[in-house]
């Protein structure tokens, strides 16, 4: 059956201002419902992929606080901190650390117009040294009252939209698919509008067919 023309344009609609070049990486961050506000904001924001390091190669269950994000967000499991952080410097992201050690500045003096991670630690602990190690600069968000932080998907809120309030300065908020790879976009176009045929495709290694602008699938013969 064929997505309705309306739903197919409104998925065009949202996949047109996905951004590949702002993200997030999260490490250990457990609870379901930080995580699910995490993924609901990347939604928001435009982000097209979040990353996530967890040994088990899956990320924990998300609650009814993703209202259905963790469909549009695309999440990437690392099972290292290192092989996090080496995969996103080999995409040439630059990592922004949130921690509250000495060396910290301010979220606010960073430009955040290019390619662009924020590492996000747990809930409780904050980042683990190893990772605090690797990221290129480390940043805080000032607090005025008693607490030291923010709960983790508030931080995640503020930088990301942070990141969007720079680039919609400098008009760098893709508007027509042009924040994604061609393929990418293609690919992810195809999967939501059809998720029902995902599975097959890929089960039968079948590249996915091409859409009709309406939305229809291309069938060749």
């Amino acid at each position: 059956m064929a997505v309705l023309p309306e739903r197919f344009n409104r998925i065009k609609n949202v996949l047109n201002k996905r951004i590949q070049n702002l993200t997030v990486l999260v490490e250990a961050v457990n609870k379901p419902h930080n995580l699910s506000a995490i993924l609901r904001t990347c939604d928001a924001a435009g982000v097209f992929n979040a990353n996530f390091i967890c040994a088990n190669n899956e990320v924990k269950t998300f609650n009814s606080t993703a209202q259905g994000s963790q469909k549009w967000v695309n999440l990437i499991n690392h099972p290292t901190s290192t092989e996090a952080v080496s995969e996103l410097k080999k995409k040439g992201f630059k990592l922004y650390g949130t921690t509250l050690n000495h060396k910290a500045k301010d979220y606010r003096e960073f430009e955040y117009t290019s390619d662009t991670c924020f590492v996000l630690g747990s809930e409780k602990w904050g980042l683990s040294e190893g990772l605090i190690n690797k990221v290129d600069e480390y940043i805080f968000i000032p607090m005025s009252g008693m607490v030291q932080s923010l709960n983790v998907s508030v931080a995640t809120s503020i930088l990301l939209f942070e990141a969007i309030r720079q680039r919609q300065f400098k008009g760098l908020i893709p508007k027509n698919g042009e924040g994604l790879d061609k393929k990418e976009y293609e690919n992810k176009l195809f999967e939501w509008s059809y998720p029902e045929l995902v599975d097959s495709y890929k089960r039968s290694n079948k590249p996915y067919p091409s859409l009709k602008e309406n939305g229809e699938i291309n069938f060749k013969i």
